[in-house]
């Protein structure tokens, strides 16, 4: 923090407080819109009254413009969200809880994002913007990228620049499908972010779960070998992390499976291994995707994961991850892993 905005913050503490709370109810507007005063509350934590309030003086100041299906903000109200970006992160502890969730985890970079996924499913773009930014700045550099499924996936493909096209670009789908949601699998998301940014795709068509037997005969497959081969050759990896016994059951693992990973005090997934709260592996599933081994070798690894019913998961799986792994994360993420090492500390 700058000496001056220390200065100002000592002799008017108030007047920070006040910008923040302004700030974010215009980012939440920016985030869910078009929103009602009622809606806006509710994600706000304030009064219908106190959202009144606040939202007329925005509307007075031509930030904010009242439609009928909603409040939305204007051109010169995203000016000042872009503006005051850095200054509200500074202000608000974001950067702070980057530094100390980097120290934390003991990786390369940690990026906290405002709000809380969980509370405004928009924020969820927000996350899926700063990603793509940052997997946009490896391009020149690196040409070979994996990437997993997911909805966090899904949202970093939207986001993607369609400006500067490069056909050196190679996409890779980490992973075989993942239930029956096709939109959120590694397939059709290498495919979008290929078509995104000019680039070629090397898809896997296999189920991700498979029996013992199948699993020995397709790696014999020459075109699975090639992928074991591109695998070992991937620049950078890109991937969520998720809650493991929701994604147990998404994978409509059998009876006996699930009562595996419960047993063994499963908290994270990613990869098909299924970590306990120590970054054990306590169980993982037979799968022709990338194999961790392969992961922790990248040169770029970007994992993306946020609200704070993930805090656990996330805190979970960094235990053993790659030191070359970016966290791009959101604020209730970051706040309830914070709260969680400081349980810890205490016992």
């Amino acid at each position: 923090m700058d000496p001056l905005t220390e200065a100002q913050q000592k002799l008017m503490p108030e007047m920070t407080e006040l910008l923040k709370k302004r700030y974010q109810i215009l980012l939440t507007i920016k985030l869910e819109e078009p929103i009602g005063r009622r809606a806006l509350s509710e994600l706000a934590g304030s009064t219908e009254r106190e959202i009144r309030k606040e939202t007329d003086l925005l509307r007075n100041q031509q930030l904010v413009v009242a439609k009928s299906a909603g409040m939305i903000v204007s051109e010169q109200g995203v000016a000042v969200l872009d503006a005051l970006r850095d200054f509200m992160r500074d202000v608000s502890g974001l950067i702070a809880m980057e530094k100390q969730l980097k120290s934390l985890l003991g990786i390369s970079k940690v990026l906290v994002l405002p709000q809380d996924s969980d509370d405004i499913p928009a924020v969820k773009s927000n996350i899926g913007k700063e990603a793509a930014r940052l997997l946009e700045a490896f391009f020149p550099q690196y040409k070979k990228i994996a990437v997993t499924g997911g909805s966090t996936m899904a949202a970093i493909s939207k986001e993607l620049s369609s400006d500067k096209r490069d056909s050196l670009l190679q996409f890779i789908a980490a992973r075989g499908g993942l239930g029956e949601d096709v939109l959120h699998q590694a397939n059709t998301i290498a495919s979008s972010f290929a078509g995104k940014t000019g680039g070629s795709v090397k898809t896997l068509y296999l189920p991700d779960h498979l029996s013992e037997e199948a699993y020995e005969m397709m790696m014999r497959e020459p075109v699975i070998k090639e992928m074991m081969d591109l695998y070992d050759q991937t620049d950078v990896v890109v991937h969520g992390i998720g809650n493991a016994e929701e994604i147990a059951l998404q994978r409509q693992s059998s009876t006996e499976e699930v009562e595996r990973i419960r047993s063994g005090g499963a908290v994270s997934e990613a990869f098909g291994y299924y970590f306990d709260k120590e970054g054990k592996v306590v169980y993982r599933i037979r799968t022709a995707g990338i194999q961790l081994e392969q992961v922790q070798k990248a040169p770029a690894i970007l994992a993306i994961a946020g609200g704070r019913s993930k805090a656990k998961a996330i805190l979970s799986y960094f235990r053993n991850a790659a030191p070359q792994t970016i966290l791009i994360t959101d604020e209730g993420a970051a706040q309830k892993i914070l709260e969680l090492t400081q349980k810890q500390e205490e016992i």
